[in-house]
């Protein structure tokens, strides 16, 4: 398995000298935050084929810095490693120019699914192609707001921004969301053919409120 570090230190959530984590909270860490760590860095941009990796190297991460998370703060500080990692991810993909077809096809494989199953699939397909679509520096603070519902004060430590800032950035994706959102949907009712059932004026509004992984 590769080794994904991040180039560059990602900026950790502050201590203020509240109790933090040590060796023996490890397995409960990756118990508890492993799905939303998973869905943070495929919504980062991290294609399917690298997420499992992707993840782990967050909680590798995670484990050198034990002392530095505090209690009560594990998914911020899970982010803003996933942050980094998911940037690491999109800068070696666009060196190597590599482009995996699988990322756009609704279905892995032929085999044929359980509709929820199928309509899941689809709906988390169309929500990464949205967020694809958006700028890198606006799509952290959506993903974060309106996908894992953090506060603006947890947004604004992890991304050292101040709160007015992250108000107006929140603002500007939440708008390029809903014009991609509506460009994705256009593009889709134009297709010639569409897959069975597929239903792209709902699809969008399930993608929108999270795809479990």
């Amino acid at each position: 398995m590769s080794t994904l570090m991040p180039e560059n230190p990602p900026r950790f959530p502050s201590s203020d000298g509240g109790p933090t984590l040590h060796a023996s909270d490890l397995a409960a860490l990756v118990e508890t935050h492993a799905d939303f760590v998973f869905r943070s860095v495929r919504r980062l941009g991290v294609p399917d084929a690298g997420a499992d990796d992707a993840t782990q190297q967050v909680f590798l991460v995670a484990q050198s810095k034990l002392d530095q998370i505090q209690m009560g703060r594990e998914r911020a500080f899970l982010f803003a490693v996933a942050i980094h990692t998911a940037a690491h991810v999109r800068r070696t993909l666009a060196r190597r120019r590599e482009v995996d077809d699988a990322e756009t096809a609704y279905v892995a494989d032929g085999a044929p699914l359980p509709d929820e199953e199928l309509d899941q699939r689809r709906a988390r397909a169309l929500l990464d192609e949205v967020l694809d679509a958006m700028p890198i520096d606006l799509r952290p603070v959506f993903v974060m707001a309106e996908l894992e519902e953090m506060t603006m004060a947890e947004i604004a430590e992890i991304l050292g921004l101040a709160p007015g800032t992250v108000a107006s950035r929140l603002r500007r994706a939440r708008g390029e969301f809903h014009e991609q959102a509506k460009r994705t949907r256009a593009r889709l009712q134009h297709r010639a053919q569409r897959p069975p059932g597929f239903h792209s004026s709902t699809t969008l509004a399930v993608a929108g409120r999270g795809v479990v992984r």
